[in-house]
C-alpha cells in the first residue's frame, strides 16, 4: 500500500469539515457537492474488499429516486447483493475519517480484515444519468487506481445491471455475460420464448406506457426494446429529453401522490408502469372506465408472479418449498390472498431490502417485493438444474410447463430488484394468463389503511419484535394496542422507530376507511402517552397523514439515506 501516494491524492478529494455521513441501505446520498472525497474513499474500500473476496466488486454511483441535485453510491458485493453488514460500517468509518487519520483508518480495516495486500483486485464501475455523475465516478476510478486496483467503468447503466454484471463476472459465466449486450440478450431470448406461448395476442395488449422517471431507464429500455420488440411494443414518457429527474414523475411519485406522472395521458384501461431514477423499481396503473387512478403495488406484483409460479409447479408435478416474503407494511389483504387462496406461505422481516433478500434465499424459490415496487424472485442452483432436466425430459403439457419455468429463470434479475426484467416478467404472465390490467387488480381489494408518525423526544425507547410487528418497549404499549386494534373489523396497527429521526410510525389497517383512521389516531395517542410524545397530541383529521399508497415519503423529506421507509 503507497502510503505516500494515497495521502497526495486525498488532499485532491478532501473531506468538507465537520461532515458526517451514514452508510445506509442504499449506501451514501446526499447533496452531490458533498460527495466528492467518499467517492475517492469508496474506490479504495471496494479494491481492499475486492482483494479480501478474491472477486470483482461493483461500484454504482446514484442517489435512485432522490432529486436530481443529490447523488450517492453503494457497493455491489460478489453475488450482485448487497454490501455485508461489517463492511457497512468500515465504509461509515472510511468516510468520515479525518485526513490526517485516512493511512490508519485503511491499514485498521485492512487488518480487521485480513486483507492480502499482494491480492489482485477488479472492480466494476456505473453510474446513473445525473449531471453530477461523470464525475463523481471519475474520484471512484482515482480511488481504485491509488491502490493499484484494475477496474472497468460500464459508463450509463441502470443499478441493477451493475449487479447483474458483478454477478455475471464471479460465476465463471454460469449466469449470463458480463456485458449489456449480454443482459439484454438472456432477457429478451426468455421474453420472446415466452410470448410466442401466449395464446392471446391481440395488439391492445402488447402495448405497455412507461415512465421512465428522467432517468438511466430510459436510455437503457431503448437500446433495449429491438431484441424484445416482436413480444412486446413500449411508449417511453419521461425519457430524459426535456424534464428533470424524478420530478413530478417516476414509480415513487406515483406510488405517493396516488395519480399518474406528469407528461403522460392514459385513456381508460390502459396498461402502465413507472420505474424511479436507477430502474430498481417498478409499479403499474391504469385509469378504469369512470377515470379512477388504480395503483397497482409490489404487494399486487408478488402476487402475480408468486400465483403464476405454483401454477406452473402444480402442473409439471414438483412440490418445490416456495416462499413469499414482505413486510409489515404489505397489505393484509394480500397477506390473506397468498395464504388462503394460493396457499402460498408468507413470511414477514424487517423492513429494508437486504431483510427481504436474506430471507427469499432460504426457499427454494422465493418472491419478495416491497409495496414500493422493489423486488424479484430466487431460485436455487438445485432447482434451475431439476427445471432445466425436466424441461428436456418431461411429455407435452408437463414439458411445456416446464420450459416456460426455466424460460422465467432467465428473466429474472436475482441478483436485485430490477425494473425492466420485472417488467418483461410481468408482461409474459399477464400474456401467458390472457389478464387484462383490471383482471390482475381484481385478484384482491387493499384494506384501506393510513401512517400517521408522532414526535418523540427519543425514538429509542421504542423496541419492536416479530418483524417490528410488536412493540415490547415501553410497556403497556403493545397491551394498548392490543385493545385497540379488538375495536374494529379486519384490523392490525404496528408502530415502529424511525430509522433517521426521533419519530415513531403508525400503521394502521381495518375494513373502512373511516376505521382505518380511527384506530390509527388511537395508537397514536398511546404512543404519545406512553413513549414520550413532544409538541401537540394528535389530532384527529388527516390532512396531513398519509395512507399507505405512501411508504417511500410518507413522513416528510426524511433524509437523503433512505431507500424504504426508514
Amino acid at each position: 500500500m503507497d502510503l505516500g501516494a494515497i495521502t497526495k491524492y486525498s488532499a485532491l478529494h478532501a473531506k468538507p469539515n465537520g461532515l458526517i455521513l451514514q452508510y445506509g441501505t442504499a449506501g451514501f446520498r446526499t447533496k452531490a457537492e458533498h460527495l466528492d472525497h467518499v467517492m475517492f474513499r469508496m474506490g479504495l474500500l471496494a479494491v481492499l474488499r475486492s482483494k479480501q473476496t478474491k472477486s470483482t466488486i461493483g461500484v454504482m454511483v446514484t442517489a435512485s429516486h432522490n432529486p436530481e441535485e443529490d447523488n450517492g453510491v453503494k457497493l455491489v458485493d460478489p453475488l450482485g447483493e448487497m454490501l455485508a453488514p461489517s463492511w457497512e460500517e468500515h465504509a461509515t468509518y472510511l468516510a468520515n475519517a479525518e485526513e490526517q487519520d485516512m493511512q490508519r483508518v485503511l491499514i485498521d480495516i485492512s487488518e480487521k480484515e485480513a486483507v492480502n495486500l499482494q491480492q489482485d483486485a477488479f472492480v466494476v464501475i456505473g453510474r446513473d444519468t445525473r449531471p453530477s455523475s461523470e464525475k463523481l465516478s471519475q474520484s471512484v476510478i482515482d480511488g481504485v487506481t491509488v491502490l493499484g486496483g484494475q477496474f472497468h467503468d460500464y459508463g450509463l447503466l441502470t443499478t441493477p445491471q451493475l449487479h447483474n454484471i458483478v454477478y455475471c463476472r464471479n460465476t465463471g459465466g454460469r449466469y449470463g455475460k458480463a456485458t449489456i449486450e449480454g443482459y439484454y440478450q438472456k432477457l429478451s431470448k426468455a421474453f420472446v420464448e415466452l410470448t410466442k406461448q401466449a395464446s392471446c395476442s391481440g395488439d391492445e395488449y402488447r402495448s405497455l406506457k412507461v415512465d421512465c422517471a428522467n432517468g438511466i431507464g430510459a436510455l437503457k429500455l431503448r437500446e433495449m426494446e429491438h431484441y424484445f420488440s416482436q413480444g412486446l411494443s413500449v411508449q417511453l414518457f419521461n425519457d430524459g429529453s426535456k424534464g428533470k429527474l424524478n420530478h413530478l414523475c417516476g414509480a415513487d411519485f406515483v406510488k405517493s401522490h396516488q395519480k399518474p406522472p406528469q407528461g403522460m395521458e392514459i385513456k381508460s384501461n390502459e396498461r402502465c408502469c413507472s420505474f424511479d431514477g436507477d430502474a430498481d423499481r417498478i409499479v403499474y396503473y391504469y385509469h378504469d372506465a369512470d377515470g379512477h387512478f388504480h395503483l397497482i403495488d409490489g404487494d399486487k406484483i408478488a402476487t402475480l408472479i408468486s400465483s403464476f409460479l405454483k401454477e406452473l409447479l402444480v402442473e409439471i408435478g414438483e412440490s418445490l418449498n416456495i416462499g413469499v416474503v414482505q413486510t409489515a407494511y404489505a397489505n393484509g389483504s394480500s397477506t390473506r390472498y397468498l395464504e388462503e387462496v394460493m396457499k402460498v406461505p408468507v413470511y414477514c422481516t424487517k423492513t429494508g431490502v437486504k431483510h427481504l433478500h436474506h430471507k427469499a434465499q432460504e426457499f427454494d424459490i422465493g418472491v419478495y417485493f416491497e409495496a414500493n415496487g422493489h423486488g424479484t424472485a430466487l431460485f436455487s442452483t438445485a432447482v434451475e438444474m431439476k427445471i432445466k432436466q425436466s424441461a428436456e425430459q418431461l411429455e407435452d403439457k408437463k414439458r411445456k410447463a416446464a420450459k416456460m419455468l426455466e424460460n422465467i429463470i432467465d428473466l429474472f434479475n436475482q441478483a436485485a430488484g430490477d425494473a425492466i426484467s420485472d417488467m418483461l416478467v410481468i408482461e409474459a404472465i399477464l400474456a401467458l394468463k390472457g389478464l387484462t390490467v383490471q383482471q390482475w387488480d381484481a385478484l384482491y381489494t387493499d384494506l384501506p389503511n393510513r401512517q400517521l408518525k408522532v414526535q418523540v423526544a427519543d425514538r429509542r425507547v421504542i423496541s419492536t419484535t416479530n418483524a417490528e410487528r410488536q412493540a415490547v418497549t415501553p410497556p403497556g404499549l403493545q397491551e394498548a394496542i392490543n385493545d385497540l386494534v379488538k375495536k374494529y373489523k379486519l384490523s392490525r396497527a404496528f408502530v415502529r422507530p424511525s430509522g433517521t429521526e426521533d419519530v415513531v410510525r403508525v400503521y394502521a389497517e381495518a375494513d373502512s376507511q373511516e376505521s382505518a383512521d380511527h384506530l390509527a389516531h388511537e395508537v397514536s395517542l398511546a404512543v404519545f402517552q406512553l413513549a414520550g410524545g413532544i409538541g401537540e397530541r394528535p389530532q384527529p383529521g388527516y390532512k396531513a397523514a398519509e395512507t399507505t399508497h405512501n411508504i417511500s415519503n410518507a413522513f416528510g423529506p426524511g433524509t437523503a439515506n433512505e431507500h424504504t421507509v426508514p
